[in-house]
């Protein structure tokens, strides 16, 4: 690629691009009556595909699980790259205050703006990954989508019933974005309505400090020993006090497509009852690590996954 047709890519630069798609594509609603809009305004997060906490999820999730370098490499093998050279962009994509209220509403299945949102809603961010791998491109930089190469897959996993060779909440996390809750949701500055994605690219961008120094920090549960309300709200008991039940979570997706189809009429599918109704619906609800954030300080290193 030559150098003299490379843009200089910063920190801003990047934010502009995803806000920008945000506010002026049209695909950015989920497709009803009024044309309501999927997502608000994105947060964003920068970390190094230097960063040991890759390779800490190879160890903790499995082998197949990718670093940022892994995949880059697969897919950019013309680069000749090493980890250093690359950073994962990562977004969160929070859901609106309407559709939040919609399907707090819900007991069973989701609301039609979930399922909505779920559908049409992931739709857009998929072009989203898209654009921001074109715009790098057209700019002079190699980047690559995760979660859209062809060999992307799910793979059965023994400790946690199946998983993935990449994973959107788990790259936001090392980007600085959020931690996990009881029910594996990822609890944001936006709260844990939302979606998320990610890019790799060849660029050079200061890493989002992790202002955490445990992966579940944010969640009441684990903080204090409170909370658990996600517990009651999951139609199907697919969390407990002991986590999150994968399985038992995908069976209730799968007969939420019928439930959609039928009471809706489009092809979907969602749920989300554990994302809404909950302290963490819409922020972080454990108070000190809140005001942490708020402030800017930073915990010491975090320790390895356990």
């Amino acid at each position: 690629m030559p150098v003299e047709k490379q843009v200089n890519i910063s920190e801003k630069w990047v934010n502009e691009l995803i806000q920008n798609f945000i506010a002026s594509s049209p695909l950015n609603m989920i497709h009803n009556e009024n044309k309501d809009p999927a997502w608000e305004m994105a947060l964003v997060g920068f970390s190094s595909g230097a960063d040991q906490i890759w390779q800490q999820y190879k160890e903790y999730v499995g082998a197949f699980h990718w670093t940022p370098w892994e995949v880059f490499n697969q897919h950019c093998p013309e680069e000749n790259v090493s980890a250093d050279q690359l950073t994962v962009i990562s977004w969160i994509l929070p859901q609106t205050k309407r559709v939040r209220e919609t399907n707090r509403r819900a007991k069973t299945y989701p609301s039609e703006e979930w399922a909505r949102i779920r559908v049409y809603g992931e739709a857009f961010n998929v072009a989203l990954r898209e654009h921001v791998v074109e715009q790098f491109k057209a700019a002079g930089h190699a980047a690559v989508s995760p979660m859209l190469v062809p060999n992307w897959t799910i793979v059965k996993s023994e400790r946690f019933s199946y998983a993935s060779s990449w994973s959107e909440r788990h790259a936001a996390h090392a980007s600085g974005l959020g931690t996990f809750g009881l029910c594996d949701g990822l609890i944001t500055a936006k709260g844990k309505a939302m979606r998320a994605g990610s890019v790799v690219a060849k660029i050079s961008i200061t890493p989002t400090p992790r202002p955490y120094a445990d992966h579940r920090a944010y969640c009441l549960y684990f903080a204090d020993g409170t909370c658990g309300k996600c517990i009651d709200r999951c139609p199907v008991r697919a969390i407990t006090e002991a986590g999150h039940d994968k399985e038992k979570c995908r069976q209730h997706l799968v007969r939420s497509s019928e439930y959609v189809k039928n009471t809706y009429q489009f092809e979907g599918y969602g749920c989300g009852l554990c994302q809404v109704g909950v302290p963490c619906e819409d922020g972080i609800p454990v108070k000190a690590a809140r005001e942490a954030l708020e402030r800017g300080e930073l915990p010491p290193p975090p320790p390895p996954l356990a």
